[in-house]
């Protein structure tokens, strides 16, 4: 018998019929080689209506000032670091994606990387875009960078961990960026070679003169195993070192040591959930189910079922903890979130967060893509609420009753929001019409070892004896891509 790389009962990573290289490239390449379809107008058109009010909504508070949102002067943190944190977190699953599993050598990885690493890039850019507002004064934000000024020895305060995060974010932002660029040299090469006139000129320019060599190639897979071990790292400074701009604090339901694994566990958890929930629409509008398959879909969910119940382990330990301590203003911040008038905030935090995300523990559920796309959406709707009530639902009520207050998101805020969300979907919805969505040379790499019309010859070439061809038959009835009676013919 002949031997092989993979399991025989191994679900194949890429599905459908007579799939060779040059389908691989004609598939992937259709959306950007072709006129974008009417979904794709619709969509984009919705995004940038969103990104024109996150333009208009920044600059009125460049104008005005950040006195346009609803803070007030006990609760001086509100949707805008709630905001900060949950894209900071979002962006986790890409580097996740590209850096760990490629260094656990997973290649159910390569048909999602490439849209994952995307939407970590754009995902920083929005958080970064409320750091920058937040500041109130712009103009300033070149000196929370240690360098030289004109105001002499002036330096940023190193012990402050809002300085950290911008080590952090920036140091994550370039490697990141780095990543993904890397790994679509290949590709930006095949479309080169593809295109005529402008089009040929601009991807000759964008793919760094790419020969396609055995030594380019070489020097490709260690170039990219070099920037996941740098990448893997970031996975967990980065939001360790967000939460530590709580952490650090003396403020009741902040000042805990569970915050770093617990943000980090969070970041993975709402980032995995925003790939699932453009992932399942892209494969759907572009037609690549042959590529992102019900395998994809389904390790996805295990790993939002995963952190989840990490989530919800960390949640347990704060109740304990708050009630271990004895200390009454611990105990009673988190007995406000519960009997306090953001009480509502609370119950969709843990609703959306734990209760829901139970549900994938079945199979049906894992593999029913509405409802996993639909759960997706929950859960990062469940980890904004989570970062709202850690801010303000911990800061509207301090040790003072007489300085207690409210807090009340103004029109500004919710345009704010609201247009961060087009201005990302914006970017996505552009990245995937002028760059591949699906790293092609990757999935190319496993397309004869796991594609199911390889493994279908080599039951007819006789590598395979007849208990195998039986047991694999029987192990493959649950998966969506087989028909049994094609493997009786053969």
């Amino acid at each position: 018998m002949a031997s092989h790389s993979e399991s025989i009962i191994r679900e194949p990573l890429i599905t459908g019929t007579d799939i060779t290289y040059a389908k691989i490239t004609n598939d992937v390449l259709r959306p950007v080689e072709n006129m974008p379809g009417k979904a794709w107008w619709i969509g984009f058109s919705v995004a940038s209506l969103g990104a024109c009010l996150w333009v208009f909504a920044v600059s009125y508070t460049f104008w005005y000032g950040i006195g346009s949102w609803g803070l007030n002067k006990t609760v001086g943190w509100a949707w805008d670091i709630t905001g900060f944190v949950w894209w900071v977190g979002i962006g986790h699953a890409g580097t996740l994606i590209s850096a760990i599993l490629l260094l656990f050598r997973q290649n159910w990885r390569n048909s999602i990387n490439r849209s994952a690493e995307a939407m970590t890039i754009f995902a920083v850019i929005c958080a970064a875009t409320y750091i920058v507002a937040h500041m109130g004064r712009p103009w300033m934000a070149l000196f929370s960078l240690p360098i030289p000024n004109q105001y002499g020895s002036l330096w940023v305060n190193f012990n402050s961990p809002l300085i950290w995060d911008v080590f952090a974010i920036s140091t994550y932002f370039s490697v990141s960026l780095v990543f993904w660029y890397t790994g679509l040299l290949p590709d930006l090469a095949t479309i080169r070679d593809r295109a005529t006139g402008v089009r040929r000129r601009i991807y000759s320019v964008m793919s760094f003169g790419w020969s396609g060599s055995v030594k380019t190639w070489q020097r490709f897979e260690t170039v990219c195993l070099i920037l996941a071990g740098i990448s893997t790292p970031l996975v967990l400074s980065v939001h360790t070192i967000v939460s530590m701009d709580f952490a650090t604090s003396l403020e009741p339901g902040w000042h805990t040591t569970i915050f770093p694994p617990y943000f980090v566990a969070g970041a993975i958890f709402s980032g995995f959930a925003m790939v699932q929930t453009l992932l399942l629409v892209t494969r759907k509008v572009l037609g690549l189910e042959n590529y992102i398959t019900m395998f994809h879909i389904e390790a996805m969910n295990k790993i939002i079922l995963l952190t989840g119940s990490i989530v919800g382990v960390a949640y347990l330990t704060e109740f304990f903890i708050a009630f271990y301590s004895g200390g009454e203003y611990e105990q009673y911040t988190f007995l406000n979130r519960f009997i306090g008038p953001y009480w509502w905030a609370g119950c969709m935090m843990y609703g959306c967060n734990v209760l829901m995300t139970q549900l994938m523990w079945f199979k049906k559920i894992r593999t029913n893509i509405p409802i996993s796309w639909v759960l997706s959406i929950v859960v990062n709707i469940g980890m904004w609420f989570e970062r709202f009530v850690i801010i303000v639902v911990s800061l509207h009520r301090d040790f003072v009753p007489s300085s207690w207050a409210m807090f009340y998101p103004t029109w500004v805020d919710l345009s704010v929001f609201i247009g961060s969300i087009g201005l990302f979907f914006t970017m996505f919805l552009l990245f995937i019409r002028v760059l591949p969505s699906i790293a092609m040379a990757e999935v190319k790499l496993i397309l004869k070892s796991s594609s199911e019309q390889a493994k279908k010859k080599l039951i007819q070439h006789g590598d395979l004896d007849r208990e195998q061809v039986e047991f694999y038959k029987e192990s493959l009835v649950k998966f969506d891509s087989v028909e049994i009676s094609d493997y009786e013919k053969v």
